[in-house]
């Protein structure tokens, strides 16, 4: 009995120390979605008719060269596009093989999200026909720039340059909230408020390059975080029906 008892234990013990997926509740993702259709509408708006993202590129771009004098800049490209960059996945590389390692479900859920919300903004960016600044006519490509709804023109470039892809870097440390919203929901908001920062300095930064244009980088922090939220929303429910 007393063997029996001790293997029982143990087991108990074992399971005890495994840190299983936890739900949210459903008043949480009916705020975020309401929160995700104003930024929409917010960013739509914003994108009629490039203005905006034209007043903040002109700031880079020098007319009489007919370039961009950041594009090719050394410290930008080192500090911005590189080491940011690689710091993000290696904090998503560390905190899944942690969360491994620790049997903590939440931690290798959220680096899963991590990954997955730079995913989807690659896969969209890769299909856009939307070229970068540093492509289009008036900043001394040839490639011709449209609206965001609006109709492709024939010449309209290379593409592959909407959403922000490297912004999506930075955006996709949002994906932590998920691992500490139960246990600890002030530092899970601080996960989001320094995924948002990453994202729009690492994004601001191709904008000084002539990379991309700001609402390129709006966009791609709202699918990150769309992306993140349905599919925690419906891994942890196939889960907590497990």
């Amino acid at each position: 009995m007393t063997q029996i008892r001790s293997a029982s234990e143990l087991s108990k013990l074992k399971t005890s120390k495994t840190k299983r997926l936890y739900p949210l509740p459903g008043r949480f993702y009916g705020y975020q979605l309401i929160a995700l259709l104003l930024l929409a509408a917010v960013f739509s708006w914003l994108g009629r008719n490039e203005s905006f993202d034209r007043l903040l590129t002109g700031y880079w771009y020098d007319a009489a060269l007919h370039a961009f004098p950041l594009k090719d800049n050394a410290l930008l490209d080192l500090l911005n596009h590189r080491l940011a960059k690689y710091l993000t996945i290696s904090l998503a590389a560390g905190t899944l093989l942690y969360g491994i390692w620790r049997r903590n479900a939440p931690l290798v859920t959220a680096a899963l999200l991590m990954g997955l919300g730079a995913l989807v903004v690659g896969a969209l960016k890769a299909v856009s026909h939307h070229s970068c600044p540093w492509d289009l006519v008036e900043y001394g490509g040839d490639a011709v720039s449209f609206p965001l709804f609006g109709s492709v023109p024939a010449d309209s470039g290379p593409g592959r340059c909407f959403p922000g892809g490297h912004s999506s870097s930075g955006f996709m440390v949002m994906g932590l909230f998920f691992a500490f919203w139960r246990d600890r929901p002030r530092l899970a908001w601080a996960m989001v408020a320094t995924g948002v920062v990453l994202g729009l300095v690492m994004g601001y930064g191709q904008v000084m390059r002539g990379a991309h244009f700001f609402s390129h980088n709006l966009w791609a922090g709202w699918w990150v975080w769309f992306s993140q939220l349905a599919a925690y929303g419906l891994i942890s429910r196939w889960f907590a029906k497990e």
